[in-house]
């Protein structure tokens, strides 16, 4: 029998048109034009190429055993779809390589493998038979090779692109590379590549079927290129890597190297220094049983974990949090309730309900040492002292404060803290405030409790319910921690504005003290004893060179500010401090010392920006001045009615919620069903149209109690009489005519207060808040209360 490679050569054959032909041998065998054809799911072989194949299905290795018994020749075709099993005509390519078995094995597992060499290109021309294996009469394929110095050149640079892959590529063999060194046919180096580069099976299918030598080199040079790219950027990362474990080894012998050397010197080991220096901390520090059982045994797992490894960083912070918590450590309580009430009327003006709250928890300390605290909520406008009050409270106890800023906070864990696993996770606010002051009871200010949010990583306000439950935060778990803590000894203050947004399960927890609006007089004693003083020293004033009067100081508070709290008053007053600073550097135009007087205060300031009067007289009918109160304090309201021509509509404006819409249709109901005894002309109703418009429509406006100034406006209107331009008044309405009790009653008078008013008509029921107003207040208002609407007619309309 003739070897492998002589049959290889004869077989060949002469090619036309290139120099890609051979002679056939004397004896040589030819390619039989019928051929049996053999499905590949994942290989494409090409002419030149030896390559193993796996036979599994029986019609398969019938084949396999007919052809081995013939003159071994086969036909391989590439599958359209690999998952299919036993192909048929439609499921194969057209085009296919002619081989030669070499060698065949049979295994136990029913299985064949084949050891083939590819021979020829060819195309089925037809297929003759499908059972009991497809056999089909095929065309033979030769090169088409061009004799040209582009084909060289194309040839050329294939050649070169490749090697550089194999000097990038280690898996291809030495065998391949002389192989391709030593190929100079151009066809013979294209099959070459093909069959040895990192394709996939339509790009090998698509080279196979290219007869014309140029143009399968020109299908390939592209796949080279887009290799050549891949095992280069693939060659820079590795190194890079390599680079990177090979400094990480280095730096880890190195540290080895020095520890057997400090060890030899009679050095100590850093490392076990550290953890040396660890474990005397947990031995002295009075830790509870819980805790100090997890820093041993964190400590333990720390003395095996690699210095280089981020679990030995993880492990290392996490003992840190632990050992430097203050799990005994706590501060003396001041029990001097003299000097306590000094100190906090030293600091606070007014805000006689906090002080009292806190002094009784003074006494009670002084009778009971260990006392849970008590978990305050200051309620009230902007500007009011909540915020500053908490550091004097703990000011007052001589204990640690810490604040915690709630506005905006959306994340439970900010509260909880992050477990461990994640990386750069901390503890909780509460536990990291703790740590801070290094007391376990310090007063830790919650501020701006209702403007806590809520998203998708979930709720603070639900976390909060736990740390402001005396009941349950004496175990407070942090998710860092991973431990109980007790916050029983912590005196939570907390602030908010108003509690509407606040969860109901966590204003349950709460104990309420509510902080009202300053009253001017309160106002003037602030900027007296606070407020100027500071602004003179933050501007380098001294009190001895300018001096403010109680005069000036009244006419800012009633003319350049009106709000509940004193922030806009603070700030009026350090403009004044900067006009006096600018005096006092000009020498040339003042005498030291000197006065600013209440005349002045329109060339420093500018014009006045409120009058101690209502803001309008009224002239028209339809017009009632109503009392509101919203989040930031309480504020007059002008409810505006008028009739037009119409079909009996109730046209209402000015943003009002469903509930202020609901008060004006009760409103005008009332007035329907009493138009007898309240002289009402309604002969007209249905003729015209009423539209009550409440001022200032970009701020939306709701809630019942101007139910009352809504009567009187349609009122006035329908009877044609004014409303008394000193009257102010507030309350809810039913059907019957009763009036109905309402809230922000002490916020409310100091609002008709502040514009001027001196009458307010207020629901009998809201006497009670009545002795909530200072007294000063009710020496200047006149109060009326009443019981149904017909009351308030003859108070509010003048006579025609």
């Amino acid at each position: 029998m003739t070897s492998p490679e002589t049959e290889f050569i004869s077989i060949l054959g002469p090619s036309t048109g290139g120099s890609d032909s051979a002679a056939p041998r004397p004896g040589g065998k030819s390619l039989p034009s019928i051929l049996p054809i053999l499905g590949l799911s994942d290989v494409v072989i090409f002419p030149g190429m030896v390559s193993p194949l796996q036979v599994d299905s029986a019609a398969s290795i019938r084949l396999i055993d007919d052809v081995v018994a013939g003159d071994r020749f086969i036909g391989l075709a590439l599958q359209k779809r690999s998952e299919v099993a036993d192909p048929k005509p439609a499921d194969l390519w057209n085009h296919g390589c002619a081989v030669r078995v070499l060698k065949m094995l049979k295994f136990p597992d029913n299985t064949v493998r084949v050891l083939v060499e590819g021979l020829r290109r060819f195309k089925i021309a037809s297929y003759e038979s499908e059972e009991p294996y497809l056999r089909a009469q095929i065309e033979v394929l030769r090169d088409v090779v061009e004799d040209s110095l582009e084909l060289t050149a194309m040839a050329r640079n294939a050649q070169r692109q490749f090697q550089e892959i194999i000097n990038l590529s280690p898996a291809i063999s030495d065998e391949i590379k002389v192989a391709v060194l030593n190929t100079e046919q151009p066809g013979r180096l294209a099959d070459l590549v093909a069959a040895n580069l990192n394709l996939s099976l339509e790009e090998r299918q698509q080279l196979l079927e290219s007869t014309a030598v140029k143009d399968r080199l020109a299908r390939l040079l592209p796949l080279l290129e887009r290799e050549l790219e891949v095992l280069t950027l693939g060659s820079k990362i590795q190194k890079e890597v390599a680079s990177s474990m090979n400094k990480s080894q280095r730096d880890f012998f190195l540290r080895e190297q020095l520890r057997v050397i400090q060890r030899e010197l009679g050095e100590a080991d850093p490392l076990m220094s550290e953890i040396n220096s660890l474990r005397e901390q947990i031995e002295t520090l009075k830790l509870p049983p819980d805790p100090r059982k997890i820093a041993l045994k964190e400590l333990d797992r720390l003395q095996g974990i690699p210095p280089t490894t981020p679990e030995h960083t993880v492990t290392r912070n996490y003992l840190d949090w632990l050992i430097n918590l203050p799990w005994s450590q706590s501060t003396e309580d001041k029990v001097d309730l003299d000097a306590a009430a000094k100190l906090l009327d030293a600091q606070h003006y007014g805000l006689n309900k906090v002080k009292d709250r806190l002094l009784e928890f003074l006494a009670v300390i002084k009778l009971k040492r260990q006392l849970k605290g008590p978990i305050l909520c200051l309620v009230g406008p902007p500007g009011v002292g909540k915020t500053s009050l908490g550091r004097s409270i703990a000011d007052t106890l001589g204990r640690k404060f810490a604040r915690i800023s709630l506005g905006g906070m959306r994340d439970e864990a900010e509260i909880r803290g992050h477990r461990r696993t994640y990386v750069g996770a901390l503890p909780g606010r509460i536990i990291q405030s703790l740590r801070r002051v290094e007391s376990n009871n310090p007063v830790i200010l919650l501020d701006e409790l209702d403007k806590v949010g809520s998203d998708f990583r979930g709720d603070p306000a639900a976390a909060l319910l736990e740390v402001l439950d005396p009941q349950q935060n004496h175990t407070f778990t942090d998710n860092y921690l991973d431990l109980p803590f007790d916050l029983s000894r912590v005196l939570f203050v907390t602030t908010a504005n108003w509690l509407d947004p606040v969860h109901p399960a966590l204003r349950d927890r709460l104990e309420v003290i509510e902080l009202p609006s300053y009253t001017s007089a309160e106002k003037l004693q602030i900027a007296k004893r606070f407020l100027l003083p500071r602004e003179l020293d933050e501007h380098g004033l001294k009190p001895r060179l300018v001096r403010v009067p109680d005069a000036t100081l009244r006419r800012i508070v009633q003319e350049y500010t009106r709000e509940p709290g004193v922030r806009q008053l603070e700030r009026v007053i350090a403009a004044v401090a900067r006009k006096a600073a600018r005096r006092l550097v000009d020498a040339k135009s003042v005498v030291r010392p000197f006065s600013i007087r209440a005349q002045e205060l329109p060339d420093l300031l500018g014009p006045p920006q409120f009058t101690t009067e209502t803001a309008e007289t009224i002239r028209e009918y339809g017009v009632a001045i109503g009392l509101a109160w919203n989040p930031v304090g309480g504020d007059i309201l002008f409810i505006e009615a008028a009739r037009m021509a119409g079909n009996g509509k109730l046209l209402l404006t000015g943003s009002l919620g469903d509930v202020m819409k609901e008060s004006a249709q009760t409103a005008l109901t009332y007035l329907r069903g009493q138009s007898k005894l309240t002289d009402l002309d309604l002969r007209d109703f249905d003729k015209q149209d009423i539209h009550v418009h409440v001022p200032a429509g970009a701020t939306p406006k709701d809630g019942p109690s101007a139910g009352i100034t809504i009567v009187v406006a349609l009122a006035s209107l329908l009877t044609r009489r004014k409303v008394r331009s000193d009257v102010a008044m507030t309350g809810e309405i039913s059907l019957r005519g009763r009036v109905l009790p309402v809230g922000g009653v002490k916020e409310k008078i100091l609002a008709a207060n502040r514009a001027g008013i001196r009458h307010v008509i207020l629901p009998e029921e809201n006497r009670k808040d009545w002795v909530e107003v200072p007294e000063e207040v009710r020496a200047r208002i006149e109060f009326h209360f009443v019981r149904r609407i017909d009351d308030v007619f003859p108070l509010t309309l003048r006579p025609r």
